[in-house]
């Protein structure tokens, strides 16, 4: 079986976005595991409307050209990692907005979260959480969260992520842990899709 694909989401698209930084970090710790293939995904390459289809597409086909390109890439994918950043207590509007265009796709697949924010974005993560398991992901216990004294050291330019050891061990944890359900759930999905070939005979 091929290497599980992981896509690292950059979940802000602002123009003084912070979310390039832990972006950068993230994906070379993970690109130095060897038994996955890493892609960054940038919304900022996907400007979604806010939600305005008939139906989730769980129901009903997206009609949005820019919604079926982003099907199609979610599809793509084994596993994921998403940057949170924290406003209001919450997700970003885009990254929500992101997670309700595409329904199927995202089944069965593991869901990672750094975060940051004035509690390292822990409440953005625990929504995301939520937010994964309706849509059937398998959200993983590892997290990191770039709590505010280190995210000031970072955007002050006064410490670097790779330079803060905590962050290094949680960002490891974390990958494992997407890593290993990227496995066993790709493996299960295989399974499931020859059973149904063998129902369709």
């Amino acid at each position: 079986m091929s290497k599980p694909k992981i896509a690292i989401v950059v979940g802000s698209t602002r123009a003084a976005r912070f979310a390039d930084v832990p972006t950068a970090w993230i994906a070379k710790i993970a690109k130095a595991h060897a038994d996955i293939d890493v892609d960054v995904v940038d919304l900022r390459d996907f400007p979604l409307p806010f939600f305005d289809e008939v139906a989730s597409s769980a129901w009903v086909p997206s009609t949005n050209e820019v919604a079926l390109r982003w099907q199609k890439k979610v599809a793509e994918y084994d596993g994921f990692i998403f940057t949170a950043a924290e406003y209001n207590h919450a997700p970003t509007a885009v990254l929500k907005n992101a997670f309700d265009y595409a329904a199927n796709e995202w089944n069965k697949k593991p869901a990672g979260f750094v975060g940051y924010g004035s509690v390292g974005g822990a409440r953005a993560v625990e929504q995301l959480r939520m937010i994964a398991v309706e849509l059937q992901m398998a959200p993983v216990k590892s997290a990191v969260h770039i709590a505010w004294g280190d995210f000031l050291a970072v955007r002050q330019v006064e410490k670097k992520l790779d330079e803060i050891e905590h962050l290094n061990q949680a960002a490891t944890a974390l990958i494992n842990d997407v890593v290993w359900w990227a496995k066993a759930l790709k493996t299960a999905r295989k399974a499931d899709a020859i059973d149904e070939e063998i129902k369709a005979a």
